[in-house]
């Protein structure tokens, strides 16, 4: 199995790069059948996202030398290639934000964590929701609201109250960030076949962000999110460091 590095800017990810090249060989990216990407969850979602800018799409075994690495497996410079080979594979489908702002540009980005509706000034934002072409919610008067994935759904969308998602989940998670009204919705579970399409009410006077993951979007009328079953990321995991337990795991931690 060969192997190709990808390797985080930062001193932690470029010293262990080093002490990785002493034990292991690796193959220009391009040639590679597994990607190693060394860093902390911000950047394996770089590398990913590079892999769906190129359609250039292949296993990724990342490893952590960032901070939480809640996406990485333990960094260690021995054996890499016999726990790749031995590694168990989670896929994921991204989410596919289509943004039309007020002066009708449509800006299209993936996102594999969430996609993101956040106020622009002081004042709330009031947004309508629908699924499927049905509006379920008239008017959330709000700081915000998100659509995450099972595997984002211990990012933003833990840190806004949402519900956590096992990752074999066929759901996605609808979180309000800071609801004013109505006060008791804070969100709900969506199918993940579904279309949701959020329209941004008094634009002019409050304006909405829409971002998609790392990708923002000012000044948005209407934004619709679907997910993108056309394309499949393949993250790799040590036998022994299951994510779909990890996720399951954080509905139990204080």
């Amino acid at each position: 199995m060969r192997l190709g590095l990808a390797v985080s800017n930062t001193p932690a990810a470029e010293c262990g790069a080093e002490e990785l090249l002493r034990h292991t060989s690796f193959v220009p990216a391009a040639e590679a059948d597994v990607i190693v990407a060394l860093g902390g969850d911000g950047f394996l979602l770089h590398t990913l996202h590079g892999m769906l800018a190129s359609g250039d799409i292949r296993p990724v075994f990342g490893m952590n030398r960032g901070t939480v690495g809640f996406l990485m497996n333990e960094f260690r410079a021995e054996g890499l290639p016999d726990r790749v080979a031995q590694a168990r594979a989670f896929h994921l489908s991204p989410l596919c934000m289509d943004a039309e702002t007020a002066d009708g540009t449509h800006v299209r980005s993936p996102a594999i964590n969430e996609v993101s509706l956040l106020r622009e000034t002081r004042q709330a934002a009031k947004i309508e929701i629908a699924i499927d072409g049905r509006v379920r919610l008239p008017e959330l008067s709000c700081d915000g609201v998100l659509v995450a994935t099972p595997a984002g759904s211990t990012a933003y969308n833990l840190s806004a109250n949402g519900p956590i998602l096992p990752l074999e989940s066929d759901l996605l998670a609808l979180t309000a960030i800071s609801p004013f009204r109505p006060r008791r919705w804070h969100g709900a579970l969506i199918p993940a076949a579904s279309r949701i399409t959020f329209r941004i009410l008094e634009a002019d006077k409050r304006p909405v962000s829409a971002v998609a993951d790392q990708v923002e979007v000012r000044d948005v009328a209407a934004v619709h999110v679907t997910t993108d079953t056309s394309r499949r990321l393949e993250l790799l995991f040590d036998p022994e460091y299951a994510l779909d337990d990890r996720i399951l795991m954080e509905q139990f931690l204080s």
